[in-house]
């Protein structure tokens, strides 16, 4: 019960630790004159991958590699089948022009690049961490010049005009608060995850790819299910899909320059993978048929219950 505890206070910090994070980040950002623009498709996404990178760091570093990997891969997977899933099944999504052309190629490329480092040599070096990270950089050069050139046809975050009023010292105060919160939380929650799959008598990248990647998905989840009741815009496929490429691309890449990320568990290439690219190539047939431009109840439907079968698998 109390690794369990550790677990979810280790999630709970994790939350709070992104929320400070992405408030002073836009703060910060307004104070630079960087464009609403940027900061959306650039700085938010940053924040937002935040816990994901602490939590993925943290374990490399206290020698559970699989808990770095698995993070990535069953946030992924959770962010399609289960956030887009629920979100699609309350109200069908609308899908610009853009998913089809660069953000979902995007996705794919990221997906089977990380597939091919991790398969070639049981390892994400170093240097392939440097490559993840140069791809990340020219993915946003495209994506901002872009987002320049076709201004409605780009998902960008909402972000605050509230946050260009914001002081330094209470954008400086924010930071320290979501730092603090962020390495406590990512301690809390990998020394927990670790205790929890030792009592289960399972391992450590079934406990990573299940709880602690639903649990990094559930600000993702609240906000689109809140939005999606409210009939507003939710958080949007492009979004989600940014989200994605960032785990892969800003998480994996950081965590493995620090530190090379070994595999050790035989079901993270077997199996975990197959899903998370799976998930992402479903989603160009998904939003094609039958009408372009959409992702209607039922494809959410057969992405949740797909969802449910790969966590029943896992288990």
């Amino acid at each position: 019960m109390e690794n369990i505890l550790y677990v979810l206070g280790g999630l709970a910090l994790l939350v709070l630790g992104g929320e400070f994070l992405v408030r002073a980040s836009v703060g910060l950002s307004f104070k630079l004159n960087i464009s609403k623009m940027v900061i959306g498709l650039t700085v938010v996404s940053f924040a937002t991958s935040a816990p994901e990178l602490l939590v993925s760091i943290n374990a490399a570093i206290n020698e559970s590699p699989a808990i770095a990997i698995n993070n990535v891969i069953g946030s992924n997977i959770a962010n399609i089948g289960l956030v887009l899933g629920i979100t699609a099944i309350i109200g069908p999504m609308a899908v610009n022009n853009t998913f089809y052309k660069l953000t979902w190629p995007a996705l794919m490329l990221f997906s089977l690049i990380i597939y091919y480092f991790l398969w070639t040599e049981n390892l994400l070096a170093r240097w392939e961490g440097g490559i993840l990270l140069v791809g990340l950089v020219t993915f946003l050069v495209i994506l901002i010049r872009s987002a320049q050139k076709n201004k409605d046809d780009i998902d960008i975050e909402e972000v605050d005009d509230a946050a260009a009023t914001i002081s330094y010292s209470k954008i400086f105060s924010w930071l320290a608060i979501g730092g603090a919160a962020l390495y406590f939380g990512s301690e809390f929650l990998v020394d927990g995850a670790k205790a929890v799959a030792q009592n289960m008598g399972v391992s450590e990248g079934v406990i990573s790819i299940t709880m602690i990647a639903i649990g990094t998905s559930v600000p993702e989840l609240a906000a689109s299910i809140i939005a999606a009741v409210k009939k507003e815009k939710a958080i949007s496929l492009g979004n989600l899909i940014g989200s994605n490429i960032f785990n892969i691309a800003s998480v994996l890449g950081i965590t493995s320059v620090i530190t090379e990320i070994p595999v050790i568990e035989p079901q993270i290439l077997a199996r975990d993978i197959f899903w998370m690219l799976g998930f992402a190539f479903i989603l160009y047939p998904f939003a094609y048929i039958p009408r372009k431009y959409g992702i209607d109840r039922y494809e959410g439907v057969l992405l949740f219950v797909a969802y449910v079968v790969f966590i029943y698998l896992v288990f």
